[in-house]
């Protein structure tokens, strides 16, 4: 870290100290190593853990527990976690650390002492997934598949395959009290079933990563994920516990959920030609838009789907980027991405350093690298939004997330910048 440290230094010693105070942030202050060897994370300033922050938190660290028990122990007790999450109730998206029925016990759903938040994001499902894989991959440490793992992926596996069928196999509902509620898309609509949808055989989604409802029932990114995220766990299924009809499973699930988003996912735009639709439901309806959070379009070689030189990820990376995405802000301190969870004219960092991320630009990272450094309010630290020409201005002093990412984006930036050893970090 402090090689990287020093490397920043040279370039801008602000970049410095936000490497510093950010890329540590998620272990030094979000992480609790419990006595039954499973690990809790918070996102920062909610107390509780989101089955996709804490993937997403931990997974920049995740190249350097081969060399270090600590870390591994850490990440191990964090899929254990997750996984029994997961078999409690693979609906739910957000977790107490025990069973003391804090979070939003009054939404009207199946709710539980365990569970702070019952919003259905199928992204949710898939991080665990995820980050079990690049653990074994840069560790080669098979303590993680338990039996209980197996079971978990049945689970996901069996809940996916239920929800490609939502309108007629589903058992999920959700509603939130209009009084509880911070925004509109807080519930579903129509007795808390969402919008109706046609058989693709994409998998049905309540909710976005941001949490804020879906319009239409097929939220293409998230189900670019599961693809990925399928064939991971037939890898899984079939190398570690040799278990070919689950493996054949995730298969066939994954194939019909790609046929989904090429047959139905993809929209014929006047100016651009064929991009992929953020929303869809089947029936030929399509919110074409981006949001900040991952899994985005914007994201789509960062979660595998596709590589950045793929034309239809090129045609639809030039839409997100541009005005005619409806949560694209340009201002004086920066233009990017933004959400409808957030107001109007406020761009998340996650948005800037995932486009720096998936750029091949050299001059873009390095304009992204700029905007960063000059919008955390003095603060040293990302934060979830800020207003794109008043940075003062800004949602979530403490978002882990947003500072690991950070980190990984500053590393890898250094690294291809400039000669750096090979253990960057």
């Amino acid at each position: 870290m402090e090689q990287v440290a020093k490397q920043a230094e040279s370039i801008d010693p602000e970049l410095a100290r936000m490497f510093l105070n950010c890329y540590p942030n998620t272990l030094e202050t979000t992480v609790q190593m419990l006595e039954d060897d499973t690990t809790f994370v918070i996102t920062g300033d909610i107390p509780a853990m989101w089955l996709r922050d804490s993937s997403a938190q931990i997974r920049p660290y995740v190249h350097l527990a081969k060399e270090d028990e600590k870390l591994r122990r850490l990440i191990r007790g964090l899929i254990q976690r997750q996984v029994n999450y997961l078999l409690l109730d693979p609906y739910a998206n957000a977790f107490n650390k025990d069973s003391n029925s804090n979070g939003h016990q009054t939404d009207l759903t199946v709710m539980g002492p365990w569970i702070w938040e019952r919003k259905f994001e199928l992204d949710s499902m898939c991080y665990p997934i995820q980050l079990c894989h690049d653990y074994w991959s840069a560790t080669g440490d098979q303590a993680v598949f338990t039996d209980e793992l197996h079971q978990m992926l049945s689970t996901v596996i069996r809940t996916m395959i239920v929800e490609q069928r939502h309108d007629v196999l589903s058992p999920y509902y959700f509603e939130r009290e209009r009084e509880k509620q911070t925004l509109p898309s807080d519930t579903l609509p129509f007795e808390g079933r969402g919008t109706r949808t046609n058989y693709t055989g994409m998998v049905w989604s309540g909710f976005r990563p941001s949490d804020d409802a879906c319009k239409y029932g097929y939220l293409i990114p998230a189900n670019m994920f599961a693809v990925v995220v399928l064939k991971y766990a037939a890898e899984i299924a079939r190398s570690i516990y040799g278990d070919e009809e689950l493996a054949q499973q995730a298969e066939k699930l994954q194939q019909e959920i790609e046929f989904g988003i090429e047959n139905y996912g993809i929209y014929r735009h006047p100016e651009l030609g064929d991009i992929y639709a953020y929303e869809t439901d089947g029936y030929g309806n399509y919110n074409l838009m981006d949001d900040a959070n991952v899994p985005s379009l914007l994201s789509i070689p960062y979660l595998g789907y596709r590589g950045t030189d793929d034309p239809l990820y090129q045609r639809t990376r030039a839409f997100v980027l541009s005005t005619a995405n409806p949560y694209y802000f340009a201002g004086h301190y920066a233009q990017g991405i933004g959400s409808p969870h957030t107001p109007r004219g406020f761009i998340w960092h996650i948005g800037l350093i995932m486009q720096g991320l998936t750029s091949t630009d050299s001059s873009e990272q390095a304009e992204i690298i700029n905007a960063l450094i000059q919008t955390t309010a003095g603060t040293g630290f990302m934060h979830e939004s800020f207003h794109c020409d008043d940075p003062e201005r800004y949602t979530r002093k403490w978002f882990a997330w947003a500072n690991s990412l950070f980190g990984q984006f500053v590393a890898g930036w250094l690294k291809t910048r400039a000669p750096l050893s090979e253990t960057v970090i």
